[in-house]
């Protein structure tokens, strides 16, 4: 009797047991799946989601991997390096080497690493060009736990010695659910402008700079720059290279590999930031690159004028796009601009590394050109008379000043073509038949060239849209045919329909160019991109050419515009805020977002406007 009493009494609990079993099982299992459909770091091949940017940005090791397994046949070639590869272009690679280039950039500096991927895309794929980008890094002591690392940065168990399949997928089945639900929960916030959470490019596997690639360098200045970007100025302590070794034995095992398959090995010693070489020991840095090209022939680009000038670099570490495009150039003698000293190829009994002290110092500032723009709208008396600009021309042309084109500054920063002494642009916004009436003989007078942005919806009107309420006129696309026609001025866009008014346009109105409060930045996008295309019908057609230059209305722009206006094929925007730009040789991004001078709202006579550009504002 008392047992069966006792059993009575356990049933209960044997129940609860069950249950909980069951629910605990059943969480196990929705923990399991969920990891299993969002895939937060690609190893599962994200066949649901889909969104490779983010898995490569939580672990590029992993999601790399499973991404080549799936596209690998897209691609012949591959970059392959610790973070600073990131920037290598490669439509700029597939364009020297004839070549499908696919950038493998991994979040580790550990050669050995890399010697495996390196092993593992030899022995599976097709690989003609490898190119093996090395930097001081992977020399250096660095705090690596080798195999058996954490979710975010194990590699995959193809080359991991010590995991098992079973026991790799299973340690991404049972990860923290946080990763997926954080994967879940940012996908509505995935947009044009890079996140920290999706840095990478997933077609091509370079970093997403194209938000750094259209920041305005060129009007902030240098100063103005190095405070944005402090890691330039609070560099860490010194490091020893004590890895050299480990890492030139990895090089020399690719090296092999690369012979014994017919596969075009190239290394490159990638530059940093010269603050940031400093750090390590001059004699070691020399012996590592020395102990490199006895292994194999190698382009050395660690130090020179570039590597003194932080604009050239993202970070202390990283190198810009463009500089990965002046690399090439180097190293194929293209026509694209690269310094004197950039660059030595150097073999086993050639070659010096260019850690010279000329070097080691500031650098040649010859690279660099201070650019005055000047902004001028209707030629009257009520604004910038017929004669005032005539006294601007004459005062401009007596002190020496020569006016150039943005063609001219795209030269000086692409192709390092110089520029003249006291160089200065001359632009008018909106295209008035003024400028053509009254502007256009006074530049013929003194030999002058402008720049003239027009709206779209205005040329060759004389009321505002579609109100028939009486403006300005403004001249026909014919007549902007001519204009370029004499040699001296360039058509620029300045919208088509991007100039709302208070009053006049309906609400809610848009800012310039901004993206409105009420607006998704899908519906932004196709308005900016809808507006270009409305304005290559109404303008190109007459001028027979792509319009490439952009003022922006009111002077008001974001990084969103900017990718957006860059990959409309605009090279150069102007803004309206006061100052002189600073142009740099290799940085084409120098050339967005450019200050101007609002000569009619200063109100000056020919001496004034001197002394404004003498003082630099």
């Amino acid at each position: 009797m008392a047992d069966q009493r006792r059993r009575r009494r356990a049933s209960p609990l044997k129940t609860a047991g069950i249950v909980l079993g069951a629910l605990a099982a059943a969480c196990l299992a929705g923990w399991m799946l969920l990891n299993l459909i969002v895939d937060p770091f690609g190893v599962f091949g994200d066949q649901v989601l889909g969104w490779w940017s983010y898995n490569m940005t939580r672990n590029p090791q992993t999601a790399k991997f499973s991404y080549l397994e799936q596209h690998h046949q897209e691609f012949d070639s591959y970059v392959v390096g610790g973070p600073s590869a990131g920037a290598w272009s490669t439509e700029a690679l597939n364009e020297y080497f004839d070549a499908r280039f696919y950038n493998l950039t991994l979040n580790t500096q550990d050669m050995e690493e890399m010697r495996r991927y390196i092993f593992w895309l030899v022995e599976n794929y097709e690989v003609k060009h490898l190119l093996l980008n090395v930097t001081v890094d992977n020399a250096r002591a660095w705090d690596g736990q080798g195999d058996g690392r954490s979710v975010t940065d194990a590699l995959p168990w193809q080359l991991d010695r010590s995991s098992s399949p079973m026991g790799f997928y299973f340690r991404y089945l049972f990860a923290n659910p946080r990763y997926s639900l954080s994967k879940l929960k940012r996908m509505g916030a995935d947009g044009v402008v890079p996140n920290s959470f999706d840095v990478f490019d997933a077609a091509t596997g370079a970093i997403d700079y194209c938000a750094r690639d259209v920041e305005a360098i060129g009007a902030a200045g240098l100063e103005e720059y190095l405070a944005r970007n402090t890691a330039f100025t609070q560099l860490p302590e010194a490091a020893p290279l004590a890895r050299r070794e480990e890492c030139a034995a990895s090089v020399a095992a690719i090296r092999s590999l690369c012979e014994a398959k017919g596969v075009d090995l190239v290394v490159v010693a990638a530059p940093v930031y010269g603050g940031y070489l400093d750090r390590f020991s001059r004699s070691e840095v020399e012996e590592f690159l020395a102990a490199l090209a006895r292994i194999t022939p190698c382009w050395d680009f660690t130090a020179g004028s570039v590597s003194r000038d932080p604009r050239y670099f993202y970070d202390p570490a990283s190198f810009r796009t463009a500089v990965g495009d002046m690399m090439l150039a180097r190293m194929f003698n293209g026509g694209a601009y690269y310094p004197e000293n950039f660059g030595v190829y150097r073999t086993a009994d050639g070659g010096s590394l260019r850690l010279t002290e000329a070097a080691a110092q500031s650098g040649d500032r010859t690279y660099t050109a201070q650019v005055p723009i000047l902004m001028y709208h209707h030629l009257a008396e009520d604004t910038v008379s017929g004669e005032t600009f005539d006294q601007h021309m004459a005062a401009l042309k007596g002190a020496g000043y020569t006016s150039v084109t943005m063609a001219d500054l795209r030269a000086y920063v692409e192709e390092g073509k110089e520029l003249p002494d006291r160089p200065v642009v001359i632009t008018f916004d909106d295209g008035y038949t003024s400028n053509l009436e009254i502007g256009l003989p006074v530049l013929e007078k003194y030999g002058m060239k402008a720049a003239i942005y027009v709206i779209g919806c205005s040329v060759g009107k004389d009321t505002y849209k579609d109100t028939g309420a009486a403006m300005t006129p403004h001249f026909t696309a014919e007549q902007a045919r001519e204009l370029e026609d004499t040699g001296l001025v360039t058509i620029g866009s300045h919208g088509y329909n991007i100039h709302e008014v208070k009053g006049r346009d309906p609400d809610p109105i848009r800012h310039g160019v901004l993206q409105r409060e009420d607006e998704t930045e899908k519906d932004y996008v196709a308005f900016l991109q809808g507006d270009c295309a409305r304005f290559r019908e109404v303008v190109e057609p007459a001028l027979g050419r792509q319009v490439d230059i952009l003022a922006y209305p009111y002077g008001q722009c974001s990084p969103l515009s900017e990718i957006l206006l860059a990959r409309e094929g605009f090279y150069a925007t102007v803004t309206t805020i006061p100052g002189v730009n600073t142009l740099v040789k290799g940085l084409p991004q120098t050339l967005r977002a450019m200050n101007r001078y609002d000569v009619e709202a200063l109100n000056l006579t020919g001496e004034g406007l001197l002394e404004l550009l003498e003082r630099g504002g």
